[in-house]
C-alpha cells in the first residue's frame, strides 16, 4: 500500500517545528537570565558607587564635625598617651589647662573659676562647652617627631595641641560681673566675622569643683545651673522681636512703608485679647520709626493683624526660627508658631514678641549682627586656630558667610530705626558716650507655675557707621529693657571702646 509522500513531508515539517521550539525557548530564557544578571550587576555597581561617594563626602565635608561630636569618645583613648592641651585666648591667657604633679597625676584647672564656666565648659563627669566641642584637638598632638619618639621611649605622655579661642578675657569678665546676680545670658560677637567675643550664662558653677559638686548640680533642677542659657535658654523675645516684625512690614509695603501712621491710645483690643503699651503709656501719633523707637505695642499689634501670616512666618524662618543655628555648640531651636489659621490674638501677641514665640540669646545676637553687617549673617565661631605646644599653627579658622537674610536697603532702614531707639527712645542711656549705638530693648512678659514676671532684653551694635561689636543681653526678671539690660550693655560697650 502506497503512502502519500506529501503527508509524510508535512509530518516531517511538523516534527521539525516541534523540535525547534524548545531550543528557541532555551535561548529566550538564557537571554532573560543574562539581562537579570546585568541589571543586578549594575545595581550592585551603583550601590557601591554611592557607598564610595558617601565615604568620600564624610571624609571631606563631615570629618571634623564627626571628630568633635560630643558623642564620639574615640579621642578619649588618646588620653593614655597625650596630656590634654590648653584652651587659651589670642593674647595667651589660659582659660583651661592640665596640671601634672611629680607623680604624673593630672588635674584639669580653670584659672578664672566661674567666669568662663559655660562656654569653656568642663572635662570631668562628662564634657561640655568647648571642652566637648574641641575634645579631639585637645587630645591630639602635632609635636615634632623627635619629641614623640622621646616620649615613647621614656614612657611619658606627649603634650596635646592647644585650642586658641576668639573669646576676649576683658569683655568676658565685664559681661560676667555686669550681669551680676541676675539669671540670664550675654552674647558678644563681631558682626562682620561671626567671632564670639564673650558668652556668659547665669546661674553658673565652678568647673574646678565639678567633681565634688556634681550630685548637687544635677539635682538642682529648679535653677538648671549646668544649662548654657546663652545657647540653650528659650525666652519670649519681647519687643526685640519687633526687628523681625518691622522687616515683615517693610517687605509687605516696599514702596509705602514710610506712610505708616498710628494713633496710639495705650491699648488695642481684638476679640478677647487686649494689648497695652508698657506702663499704660499713650504714645499718640506715630510713624513706623517712632513706633519702633518707643516700642509701641499697640502699633505693632495692629501691624500683626494686617500682615499675611504665611509671609510673616517666612520672614521669621529666613532668620532661622524653627531651624537649627549654624554652630556646633549645643543649642536649642527657636520657635515661631504663627500659622494661616492663627487667631487675631495670636497675630497681635506674636507681632510684639510674645505668644508662643521663643528664642535663644545667641540667636538674637545673630539677628542683630546680620542687620549690622548689611544683611549678611556670618557663621558664629569660637576657635581662631589650633597650635602645637611650640606655637606652630596646625589649623586656622576663618570667617564664613552663612547666608544673606535681608537686603542692604532693608538692613539700612532697620539700622536707622535702631539708631533712633538708642538716641531718643527706650535705649537713650546709650547715647552721648563717645560711640554710636543702634539697638532695641525688650520687656518680655512670662508666666510660669502661676507666677508672672518680666525679662529685660537689649540687642544692639556699635559703631553704627562701621559696626565692630554686637550684643544680646537678657536679665531674667529684670523688668524693662531700659532699666536693666541697657546698663549691662553699656558696661560692655565702655570696656570694648575704652578698655
Amino acid at each position: 500500500m502506497r503512502t502519500d509522500p506529501g503527508r509524510d513531508d508535512k509530518k516531517d515539517i511538523e516534527v521539525r517545528r516541534i523540535d525547534l521550539n524548545p531550543k528557541k525557548e532555551e535561548v529566550l530564557t538564557g537571554r532573560k537570565h543574562n539581562m537579570e544578571l546585568s541589571i543586578a550587576a549594575w545595581i550592585f555597581v551603583l550601590l557601591f558607587a554611592l557607598l564610595i561617594g558617601r565615604v568620600v563626602f564624610i571624609n571631606v565635608f563631615e570629618s571634623e564635625s564627626l571628630r568633635n561630636n560630643i558623642n564620639n569618645t574615640k579621642a578619649d583613648s588618646n588620653s593614655e598617651n597625650v596630656i590634654r592641651g590648653d584652651i587659651r585666648t589670642l593674647d595667651g591667657t589660659v582659660l583651661a589647662t592640665t596640671l601634672v604633679d611629680e607623680n604624673g597625676n593630672q588635674t584639669r584647672s580653670y584659672p578664672f573659676d566661674n567666669v568662663f564656666a559655660h562656654v569653656v565648659g568642663y572635662a570631668s563627669n562628662g564634657k561640655a562647652g568647648l571642652e566637648a566641642e574641641e575634645n579631639y584637638d585637645l587630645l591630639s598632638s602635632h609635636s615634632s617627631l623627635i619629641k614623640q619618639i622621646r616620649a615613647e621611649e621614656t614612657g611619658e605622655k606627649v603634650q596635646g595641641d592647644h585650642v586658641i579661642v576668639t573669646l576676649d578675657e576683658k569683655l568676658q569678665q565685664t559681661a560676667y560681673y555686669a550681669l551680676g546676680s541676675y539669671s540670664g545670658a550675654v552674647v558678644v560677637m563681631e558682626p562682620d566675622s561671626g567671632r564670639i567675643l564673650a558668652m556668659v550664662s547665669k546661674p553658673d558653677f565652678n568647673p574646678n569643683a565639678i567633681g565634688m559638686e556634681w550630685e548637687n548640680l544635677v539635682a538642682d533642677s529648679s535653677s538648671s545651673v549646668l544649662l548654657n542659657r546663652a545657647t540653650q535658654g528659650l525666652y519670649p523675645p519681647g519687643s526685640t522681636f519687633k526687628m523681625i516684625t518691622s522687616l515683615a512690614y517693610l517687605r509687605a509695603h516696599p514702596t509705602d512703608y514710610s506712610s505708616f501712621m498710628w494713633n496710639c491710645e495705650g491699648a488695642l483690643s481684638e476679640d478677647d485679647v487686649r494689648i497695652t503699651c508698657y506702663g499704660d503709656q499713650v504714645h499718640g501719633m506715630e510713624d513706623l520709626a517712632s513706633a519702633f523707637s518707643n516700642s509701641c505695642n499697640t502699633a505693632f499689634a495692629h501691624i500683626g493683624l494686617e500682615l499675611d501670616n504665611s509671609e510673616f512666618k517666612k520672614t521669621a524662618e529666613d532668620f532661622l526660627f524653627n531651624h537649627s543655628l549654624p554652630t556646633a555648640m549645643q543649642h536649642s531651636q527657636s520657635v515661631f508658631k504663627l500659622t494661616k489659621d492663627s487667631s487675631a490674638g495670636e497675630q497681635m501677641t506674636t507681632a510684639i514678641g510674645q505668644g508662643d514665640t521663643l528664642v535663644t540669646p545667641l540667636h538674637m545676637a545673630l539677628v542683630t549682627s546680620a542687620i549690622a553687617n548689611g544683611g549678611i549673617m556670618m557663621r558664629p565661631y569660637y576657635v581662631d586656630h589650633i597650635e602645637t605646644n611650640d606655637g606652630t599653627v596646625v589649623k586656622q579658622y576663618d570667617p564664613e558667610i552663612y547666608k544673606k537674610v535681608l537686603t542692604p536697603d532693608e538692613a539700612g532702614i532697620l539700622t536707622e530705626y535702631m539708631k533712633k531707639t538708642a538716641e531718643s527712645g527706650t535705649a537713650a542711656a546709650l547715647s552721648g558716650n563717645g560711640y554710636t549705638v543702634a539697638g532695641k530693648t525688650g520687656s518680655a512678659e512670662y508666666e510660669k507655675d502661676g507666677v508672672t514676671g518680666t525679662h529685660s532684653w537689649f540687642c544692639g551694635f556699635a559703631q553704627t557707621t562701621e559696626p565692630h561689636i554686637a550684643i544680646a543681653v537678657i536679665a531674667e526678671d529684670g523688668g524693662t529693657g531700659s532699666s536693666t539690660a541697657v546698663p549691662i550693655a553699656k558696661q560692655i560697650l565702655d570696656t570694648f571702646f575704652y578698655g
